[in-house]
């Protein structure tokens, strides 16, 4: 896959652009000047670290380059995480990419901060992904022989390390691509997104212990894959 900034088309860019408001200050974003923004400059001058939390409030209250820091944040990882949901459909992906950004902008003055913007912003895709699914009356299958081929799996070192960074990518992702839709869903989420098993259950409506088994599933799946 290419590089995410790349994947991003230059018109769709520009959509986004506009309707995130372009620039502060010409009221064409929808806000009014009885809101503030945020004053988030001092803060970076002195180089504290500002959470996503803060910056989606101060672009709630006006301020448009803080959502510029957030989708520079996490555009990269989110584009990724639904390209690699969609099998590398480039076109859906960008579209889907688009629609998920559209509405945080459309949610800037309605938010508030009752979890972490990251898991907020993966439910989203998440919910995005599930609509998609259902328009195409499509159900991923599920898993099937898990347990009898994760029985066999060893658990020492697995070959990847012999292989050069190129061939072990390659096979990564085929892996991926073999698994169902659910535990692909987790794993990107956990080893990507970094996100913890109660995150991730927020995101995709599902329970601790659920996703706990998914991921148990998933890795000892590409484990069998990758290590047969």
């Amino acid at each position: 896959m290419s590089a995410v900034a790349a994947a991003i088309a230059p018109a769709a860019r520009r959509r986004l652009r506009s309707a995130t408001g372009g620039c502060a200050g010409n009221g064409a974003n929808g806000f009014t000047n009885a809101a503030a923004p945020l004053n988030l400059t001092g803060m970076n001058d002195v180089g504290v670290e500002i959470s996503d939390e803060q910056l989606m409030l101060a672009y709630g209250a006006g301020d448009v380059a803080a959502f510029e820091q957030l989708y520079q944040r996490h555009r990269g990882k989110l584009y990724r995480f639904l390209a690699r949901q969609l099998h590398g459909n480039g076109a859906l992906a960008d579209e889907m990419f688009q629609d998920v950004w559209q509405r945080v902008v459309s949610a800037r003055q309605s938010w508030k901060p009752e979890a972490l913007f990251t898991t907020w912003l993966y439910r989203i895709a998440h919910n995005r992904l599930a609509d998609h699914w259902r328009a195409l009356q499509h159900r991923p299958p599920a898993p099937d022989d898990a347990d009898e081929r994760t029985e066999r799996v060893p658990d020492h070192d697995t070959p990847e390390r012999h292989l050069s960074e190129f061939e072990e990518r390659r096979r990564l992702h085929l892996a991926l691509e073999e698994l169902p839709a659910e535990q692909r869903e987790v794993v990107l989420l956990r080893l990507e997104q970094d996100l913890s098993l109660e995150e991730i259950g927020e995101v995709t409506g599902v329970g601790r212990e659920t996703v706990k088994s998914r991921l148990r599933y998933a890795m000892d799946k590409l484990r069998a894959r990758l290590n047969p």
